[in-house]
């Protein structure tokens, strides 16, 4: 079966683009923040729609699971492939298709990596709002598997909001296509959101339509400092008003986050702001007058550190010191290289519950390890915290006892165990956690309706054994 099957994937895509077995490059096989290796048995790299459509088909029929695979920049195993299935790489299905100026669209492949999308628009006077640390190898597809969000969803939302339509190909190797650039289509069911988030288990999604917005000609950047958390969110609902919709970024660190990677920035740049604050915030807003943006921006600041909601801030006056400032939350190699390894965690929740999660998920981690180092940082203004838990090992039993800790305190405030990075393999036991019961049954009714053979990214989102078994309570669900 092995080596017809490989002689007609090569039939399809080609002889020159599909690898097997050990012969697969390394950089299909793992993804950041997850031990495991996979050893798919197969490699293939489709150049259009058509040929993912005769793909899908040969491995229904042969029952051979498929794994899309793309930067490889998720956290949770969602693109590691199954071993001894196909893992399908979209990368020459990279094209933009069109730049709509007067529809403000963009439509292009899946394989597409964000930066070059994002550049793309610029060039075109246009802004593709979404923008995440790992725009450079991040691809399309994976950050609509992930409904990805970044730094920029406090204006412009998560990728839902940016996506039109899709072409997708389904399990069945049915094409699916609704490229309309409509941004009100009531007719019927809207299928694209189920397969935004879905972690390529409902369709392999092939093109889409981007919602693109008038590219902003001014960038204003200040890095601030509050007396408490509560203090830093009346910063952001403040400027939210006074600076009247142009508030793009609101990214939250707490103290022991900005003291450890700024002191390990200081051979590249100094530390732009004095240690000493329980909460720092990089603040960012888009508009289209220099100058009376500029005075804008900087009155609103003045007028709160006047009243006493900011303790001290630093305005970026060039394009250097903002980069500068944004290095502080983004250029984390150096920050994080000492604490290797680490858990890594993306989570949600209310704003107002961000306190007692912080408290909670910290008291958490250091009953068990008290030499722990905790870390939170993340987008406040939509609800969105990571945490960076070093322990100075991780072993499979630390690494249980640190998600015990941190999705506990999760559980505790109502939120959510997954905001950027989705479910995947690592995360899929805690999945009722934060779902209840009948949410659950509802997801694997869905799932299996539109994949009843089980081939599409197995074992994600799910434990494999539990799409086929009804749902047991544990007693740690969410109550509804």
């Amino acid at each position: 079966m092995s080596e017809s099957f490989g002689k007609n994937l090569a039939a399809i895509v080609g002889e020159a683009f599909v690898e097997e077995g050990e012969g697969i490059d390394e950089r299909y096989r793992t993804a950041i923040g997850v031990k495991r290796r996979a050893t798919p048995g197969w490699l293939a790299r489709p150049a259009d729609t058509g040929e993912v459509a005769a793909v899908v088909r040969l491995c229904g029929a042969a029952v051979v699971p498929i794994t899309v695979v793309g930067g490889q920049t998720g956290t949770c195993g969602g693109a590691l492939p199954s071993d001894g299935g196909l893992a399908l790489s979209l990368e020459r299905m990279n094209r933009i298709v069109e730049i709509d100026r007067l529809s403000m669209t963009m439509t292009l492949e899946a394989g597409c990596i964000l930066q070059r999308a994002q550049e793309a628009a610029e060039q075109q006077g246009a802004l593709l709002p979404l923008d995440l640390g790992a725009r450079g190898s991040a691809v399309i597809g994976g950050v609509i598997g992930t409904n990805a969000g970044g730094n920029r969803v406090l204006r412009w939302g998560m990728m839902r909001d940016m996506v039109l339509g899709l072409e997708a190909v389904l399990a069945d190797g049915t094409v699916v296509s609704s490229l309309g650039k409509m941004i009100k289509d009531n007719a019927g069911y809207a299928w694209k959101h189920l397969l935004i988030g879905s972690e390529g288990t409902l369709g392999i999604v092939t093109r889409a339509v981007l919602r693109l917005r008038p590219l902003p000609t001014t960038r204003q950047t200040a890095l601030v400092a509050a007396s408490s958390f509560e203090n830093a969110i009346a910063v952001l609902r403040q400027l939210e008003i006074a600076l009247s919709g142009q508030l793009s970024s609101f990214e939250i660190m707490w103290e022991d986050f900005y003291r450890i990677h700024t002191e390990a920035q200081l051979p590249q740049r100094p530390r732009p702001m004095p240690l000493g604050h329980p909460v720092y915030a990089l603040i960012e807003a888009m508009g289209g007058n220099q100058e009376a943006d500029r005075d804008h921006f900087e009155a609103a600041l003045s007028s709160l550190v006047a009243e006493g909601l900011i303790a001290d801030a630093v305005v970026a006056q060039s394009a250097r010191e903002c980069d500068a400032l944004w290095a502080v939350r983004e250029d984390l190699g150096p920050g994080y290289a000492p604490l290797r390894p680490f858990a890594a965690y993306d989570v949600s929740m209310g704003i107002a519950d961000m306190p007692a999660f912080v408290d909670d998920a910290r008291a958490g981690v250091l009953a068990c390890y008290p030499e722990a180092k905790v870390l939170f940082y993340g987008h406040a203004g939509d609800g969105n915290l990571h945490v960076l838990v070093s322990t100075g090992s991780m072993d499979d039993v630390t690494a249980q006892a640190l998600n015990d800790a941190i999705y506990g305190a999760v559980r505790g405030v109502g939120g959510s165990i997954a905001a950027e990075h989705g479910i995947g393999t690592t995360r899929a036991a805690y999945l009722g956690w934060t779902r209840s019961p009948s949410e659950l049954a509802l997801m694997r009714t869905i799932r299996l309706a539109l994949d009843p053979k089980g081939i599409l990214n197995p074992g994600k989102l799910f434990e494999p054994a539990e799409l086929n078994e009804p749902f047991r309570s544990t007693g740690q669900e969410r109550e509804r």
